[in-house]
C-alpha cells in the first residue's frame, strides 16, 4: 500500500487540495491481489488503490470510454506471424499503466481509506493524471501510446525505421512486442522504460491465460494449467477422461421435466471456456445439461495438455472454412454456423454460434455461415495488410454446390428473396474479387467439428491429431505435439 501511494507521488498524480462549492467527491477503496505464475505460485502481492468509478455520470464526470483490449484472434495471428517470420516475441508490463494518463476533465476524489492526511483531513485529492477505477481511464491511457501509427485494430501498433519493422500488441497494460531487428526491439523496450516504469518479463511465455513455448520450429500454444484449475475448482480432477466433448446421441432440449440444479455453479462452469449448445439452456438448467457439461470436463482431462501448433515452415496464405448445422436446435430450429480461418497450417480464428433465423433450407443455412466466415477473413485480411501482407481472391472453402451457385449465379436472385439482405455482401465481396468460393468434399470440410458432436473418428481426424490419442490413453503424451485444433484453446 505504502509502495503504491509512493508511486502515485513519483507519477504526480494528484493534489491535495480544499474541495470547492458543490463538490462530489469520488470515493476510492484497496484492493488486494496474489499474481501467479506460469506455474500457479503466487510472485507477487499487489495492492491497488482504486476509484469508484461507478458513481459517476456521464456527459458531466466524462465524456466517452475506450477500453484498449485486444481480440484474441489478433494475439494469435501476431504469433503466426512471428514465427513465419523467425522472430521470437517479448514481453512487458506497465507498472499502474493507467496513472501515466491525462485526463481533460475536473476530477476530485476522496483520500485513500487508512491514509488520511492528520493536519487536513477535510481535504480532496484533485487529479492530473487518471486513476484505475474512472470511467475515462483506459482511454487516457491508450492517448499516452498513440505516438505510433496505429492499423485498424486499435490495440495494434507499428513502427518502421530504415526497412525494418517493430510490431506491438496491447492489452490494458500488457504489452506484446517483437521485430524484424533486435537494435528496434531494444530501443523500443529502452524508449518505454525511459517514459514509464516498466517490468521487461523477456520472452513470452504466458499471456492472457494462454501458456506460449516459442521454439526454432515453431511456437507451442496451450492452456494446461488453466484446464487443471478449472478442473479442481468444479472437483473434475478425478473424473474418468472421455476422447470426445460430445456423444453423437446426445440431443439437448429445455428438458423441462428434469431435476432442476443450480443456476450459478452451472454458469459458472459453461462460462469457463468457449461453448455454444450448453450455453442455450443457462436460464433453466437441468440435469441432462450439467451432465453434458460434466463430459466436456472429463475430455478436458483427457486432452489437457493438446493446445495450437504455429510452425516455422508453414506458408502466410489465408484461407478459411463455413459449414452448418441446418435445423440443428430441438427447441426453435435455428441451425449452428461453424467457421475456421487458417494462416497457411496455423488455426487463428474460429467460432461456433447458433443462426439469428430459422432457415427454411441448408442451403440457406450453410450461406448465412458463409457469409459470416466471409466478414472475419475480411476483418484478418485488413490486420494483416498493416503487417505488410497483401492477398489476392482469399479461398473460402464450402461443402455446398448450392451455397457456391446462390453466390455466383444472380440469375438465381428470385429464389434467395427471403434471406435477409446483410447476408448477400458475400456476393459482392465474391464480384469484387475479395474472396473465392471453392468447393470442398465434407469429408475434408474442417468447419464440420464446429457444428455439431461428430464420431470419434471423424473428431479425432478433423481436430488433427491422429495417433495421439493411443498415447494420451496410455500417458505417454508430452507437450510437443503439432496439430491443428484443441477446442479449449
Amino acid at each position: 500500500m505504502h509502495e503504491e501511494l509512493e508511486n502515485f507521488e513519483r507519477n504526480h498524480v494528484w493534489d491535495l487540495v480544499e474541495p470547492p462549492p458543490n463538490c462530489r467527491p469520488i470515493g476510492t477503496k484497496w484492493v488486494f491481489k496474489n499474481k501467479q505464475g506460469e506455474d500457479g505460485m503466487v510472485v507477487r502481492n499487489k495492492a491497488r488503490l482504486v476509484a469508484q468509478g461507478f458513481c459517476q455520470k456521464e456527459g458531466i464526470d466524462y465524456e466517452e470510454t475506450f477500453a484498449l483490449v485486444a481480440r484474441l484472434e489478433a494475439i494469435r495471428i501476431l504469433l503466426a506471424f512471428a514465427v513465419s517470420k523467425g522472430f521470437k516475441l517479448q514481453q512487458m508490463d506497465v507498472k499502474s499503466a493507467f496513472l501515466n494518463g491525462f485526463i481533460e476533465e475536473e476530477v476530485y476524489v476522496r483520500q485513500p481509506p487508512g491514509f488520511e492526511s492528520a493536519r487536513f483531513p477535510d481535504r480532496v485529492y484533485k487529479l492530473r493524471k487518471a486513476l484505475y477505477g474512472l470511467k475515462q481511464a483506459p482511454r487516457a491511457w491508450y492517448a499516452r501510446l498513440k505516438s505510433f501509427c496505429s492499423s485498424p485494430d486499435k490495440t495494434l501498433f507499428l513502427l518502421s525505421r530504415g526497412g525494418d519493422t517493430l510490431i506491438v500488441q496491447i492489452y490494458v497494460d500488457d504489452i506484446i512486442f517483437g521485430g524484424s531487428s533486435h537494435a528496434l526491439v531494444s530501443s523500443f523496450a529502452e524508449q518505454m522504460s525511459r517514459e514509464f516504469e516498466m517490468s521487461l518479463m523477456g520472452e513470452l511465455q504466458f499471456f492472457l491465460g494462454l501458456q506460449i513455448k516459442q521454439g526454432l520450429e515453431g511456437t507451442f500454444v496451450h492452456q494446461a494449467k488453466y484446464t487443471r484449475d478449472i478442473l479442481k475448482k468444479f472437483n473434475m480432477g478425478d473424473s474418468k477422461p472421455m476422447t470426445t466433448p460430445m456423444s453423437t446421441n446426445t440431443a439437448l432440449d429445455a428438458d423441462e421435466d428434469g431435476e432442476a440444479v443450480d443456476q450459478k455453479e452451472f454458469r459458472g462452469m459453461i462460462g469457463s471456456f468457449a461453448v455454444c449448445l450448453c450455453a442455450r439452456y443457462q436460464a433453466s438448467p437441468r440435469t441432462s445439461h450439467r451432465q453434458a457439461v460434466k463430459r466436456i470436463f472429463r475430455y478436458l482431462k483427457f486432452t489437457h495438455v493438446l493446445g495450437l501448433w504455429y510452425s516455422s515452415g508453414s506458408s502466410l496464405s489465408l484461407r478459411g472454412f463455413s459449414d452448418a448445422d441446418h435445423a440443428g436446435c430441438r427447441i426453435d430450429c435455428k441451425s449452428t454456423s461453424g467457421t475456421c480461418q487458417l494462416l497457411g497450417t496455423s488455426l487463428v480464428s474460429w467460432s461456433s454460434r447458433k443462426q439469428a433465423s430459422v432457415a427454411l433450407s441448408t442451403t440457406e443455412a450453410e450461406y448465412i455461415a458463409a457469409a459470416s466466415c466471409c466478414s472475419q477473413l475480411l476483418w484478418i485480411k485488413a490486420t494483416l495488410s498493416d503487417f505488410g501482407l497483401r492477398f489476392g481472391r482469399i479461398p473460402l472453402l464450402v461443402d455446398s454446390t448450392s451455397t457456391i451457385s446462390v453466390a455466383k449465379n444472380p440469375v438465381l436472385h428470385s429464389r434467395t428473396k427471403h434471406i435477409d439482405v446483410r447476408f448477400h455482401f458475400l456476393r459482392d465481396h465474391y464480384e469484387k474479387g475479395d474472396i473465392d468460393l471453392i468447393h470442398v468434399v465434407s469429408a475434408n470440410q474442417l468447419a464440420d467439428i464446429f457444428t455439431k458432436p461428430l464420431e470419434f473418428d471423424a473428431f479425432t481426424r478433423l481436430r488433427g491429431w491422429r495417433g495421439v490419442d493411443n498415447a494420451l490413453m496410455k500417458g505417454e503424451i508430452e507437450s510437443q505435439w503439432t496439430g491443428l485444433i484443441a477446442l479449449l484453446v
